[in-house]
């Protein structure tokens, strides 16, 4: 797939990019070839990179007690980043790596200023894309508070129909707040249903 093709799709899904502004974007981008099980981010390091997945999918998790506590998922045509370290300019509180080896595009924090500045349609497309991820961390964050632990594995596959073949189950289990058995109990189950 061309840049210019990578950036009408991007366009297509958050918001419209003018001709001028997808130029400006792909000449700021770095693409990138990223293998299975590449940390790109660790706790505490600075970060002003963020990447939109092209093929493949990455993890954001967190170090507690001792255990790997996964707290976001990005997909194909998603956005991926050390959220507070990208906008707050602090050091990560989580890491960040790549589940399958993938093909992204690579932007810094500047860039993302620079074209938001000189473009309006470009701030507009990252208002959305902010947005959209902020109301999955709510949806995610909702789900956990109020619904059992199979309501939240299944509304996972229903987001997600093809999770459990590109995410290791103790990645789900963690994202979803269950222990991997408890995941394993609900699979049997739903199995002999």
């Amino acid at each position: 797939m061309s840049s210019e093709e990578i950036v009408n799709k991007l366009g297509e899904k958050y918001s419209p990019l003018s001709g001028e502004c997808q130029r400006d974007f792909i000449s700021h981008f770095n693409y990138l070839k990223i293998r299975k099980g590449e940390v790109v981010v660790r706790e505490g390091q600075y970060s002003d990179k963020a990447y939109l997945i092209l093929a493949g999918c990455s993890r954001a998790y967190y170090i507690k007690d001792g255990k790997d506590i996964s707290d976001w998922f990005a997909f194909e045509g998603e956005f991926m980043s050390s959220i507070v370290s990208f906008f707050q300019h602090e050091p990560s509180p989580h890491y960040v790596e790549f589940v399958e080896d993938s093909t992204v595009l690579e932007f810094t924090r500047d860039t993302i200023d620079s074209l938001s500045e000189k473009h309006h349609d470009f701030e507009r497309l990252i208002s959305k894309v902010v947005t959209q991820t902020m109301l999955g961390l709510r949806e995610r964050l909702s789900s956990i508070l109020f619904n059992s632990a199979e309501e939240r594995y299944n509304q996972l596959l229903s987001i997600r129909p093809d999770i459990t073949n590109r995410m290791p189950l103790t990645h789900i289990a963690s994202y979803i707040g269950i222990t991997l058995e408890t995941l394993s109990r609900i699979r049997n189950h739903k199995k002999r249903i």
